[in-house]
Formats: C-alpha cells, sequence, structure tokens
C-alpha cells in the first residue's frame, strides 16, 4: 500500500500508538505532521522519513484550529487524520475531581472535536479525505475511568457523526478501540491489573502500538475505500 504524496496529521505522535501510526503511515509514503505538546517529540521521530515534529497544545483550541488550517494550507491538501493524543487521570467516581474531569475531557474528547471540525471543512472542501479516531475498549464502561469512559464513547459518536456529514463529499470516517495495549501508560498500571487484563484477552498477550498502527494504515489506504462509520475493535478478543 502507498501513500505517496498524501499529506497526514497525526497526534499524540511522541509515544506509544501515536508514534507507532506516524512510522507506519510515513513508511508508505505520506508527509506526516506528528502533533504532541511533549518536547520528546522531535527526539520521537526524528529517525521518520517524511515526518514533520510539531510540538502544540491540542487544548488550545483556536490555535488547534489553525494548525490543522495551516498544514493543509502550506501542503496544498489534507489526506489523512488520525486523532490519537489521549491521557487518564483515574478515580471512583465518589472520588473523581472536577479537576480531573475536566483535564480528561479537555484532551480526550474537546481536542479530538477541534481536529475533526477543521479537517471536516477542509476535507468537504477539497472532496474527500480520511479521518480515523482512537478510542478504547473503555468506552463500554470501565471502573475508574468515568472520565476516561465518557471521552472514548463520545468520541465514538463524534466520529460516526463525521461519517455521515462527509460522505456526500468523498470522506470517510472511522474508529478504532483498542484493548489492552503495551504503552507506558498501560505499563504504569500496577502489576496485578496488568496481569488480569490479559487475561481478559484471548490471544493471551498485550497488544503492541503496531497492532493498532496497521489497521490505520489499512483505513487510510485505497483499500478501505468503501469503509466508513465503522467501530473496529483491536483487542485480540478483549470484549467477547
Amino acid at each position: 500500500m502507498t501513500l505517496h504524496g498524501q499529506t497526514a496529521i497525526v497526534t499524540g505522535a511522541a509515544a506509544g500508538i501515536g508514534l507507532a501510526v506516524a512510522a507506519r503511515l510515513a513508511a508508505a509514503g505520506a508527509r506526516v505532521h506528528c502533533v504532541d505538546v511533549s518536547p520528546a517529540l522531535a527526539d520521537a521521530v526524528k529517525e521518520l522519513s517524511g515526518a514533520v515534529p510539531v510540538q502544540a497544545d491540542l487544548t488550545d483550541r483556536a490555535a488547534t484550529h489553525r494548525l490543522v488550517h495551516d498544514i493543509a494550507e502550506r501542503d496544498g491538501r489534507l489526506d489523512v487524520v488520525v486523532n490519537v493524543a489521549g491521557i487518564t487521570q483515574d478515580a471512583f467516581l465518589h472520588k473523581m475531581t472536577d479537576e480531573q474531569w475536566d483535564a480528561v475531557l479537555a484532551v480526550n474528547l474537546t481536542a479530538v472535536f477541534t481536529v475533526t471540525r477543521a479537517a471536516v471543512q477542509i476535507l468537504r472542501a477539497q472532496g474527500g479525505g480520511r479521518i480515523v479516531t482512537i478510542s478504547s475498549a473503555s468506552w463500554l464502561g470501565n471502573l475508574g475511568q468515568g472520565n476516561y469512559a465518557a471521552a472514548k464513547a463520545g468520541v465514538v459518536g463524534l466520529t460516526l457523526t463525521a461519517a455521515r456529514e462527509l460522505g456526500r463529499f468523498g470522506g470517510t470516517a472511522n474508529v478504532i478501540c483498542p484493548g489492552f495495549i503495551d504503552t507506558a501508560m498501560t505499563r504504569a498500571m500496577p502489576p496485578d491489573l496488568q496481569q488480569a487484563q490479559v487475561a481478559k484477552t484471548w490471544l493471551g498477550r498485550a497488544g503492541e502500538p503496531d497492532d493498532v498502527a496497521k489497521v490505520v494504515e489499512y483505513l487510510a489506504g485505497d483499500g478501505a475505500a468503501f469503509v466508513t462509520g465503522e467501530v473496529v475493535n483491536v483487542g485480540g478478543g478483549y470484549r467477547i
């Protein structure tokens, strides 16, 4: 598969799933604008041919809107947008603070809306393109993750709405729900909780970021030209 000559934006690209996605799209020939708030971004993507590091705070809504439009204007088009950036601040509902709720919703839902809204404006005008949003198996609810689950459920509804609104302009929008993936975020969990999550996975292992990135690559390519409005579970049977 080739994405030669295409322009892509990947958020949360400094590590984990976002970095794996950026690597996949860059290897397929895309010019990948790798967006992350982390100062480690430039080092993380320096080996990726065609990668452009863009350090930015996606919770700055005005700046994020300008960022997406500026990239499309400079490159002459925008072909693929992948929403990966996310954080966790876990707590049981009776202990969750307003600050924990607001912080997670700001990054995991509102920032996805800001990027997606700008992308939809561009893709409608140019007559097509792809949006892929990373949700989570937790969108169906998870202990201690009321804020995270709410945000991840929200991006499912948001992205499926984008699929409806983009279809007549030739654009697609799909959601990927990873299960338990081996990232810095999940490695911060206590070992017993990690083992419990792996035990729910019928393939008997944690997923790798590239397991998700391969599905993103497919949804961004020609093979998925007639695939839109889908929620794809990538969890080794995590939910069955």
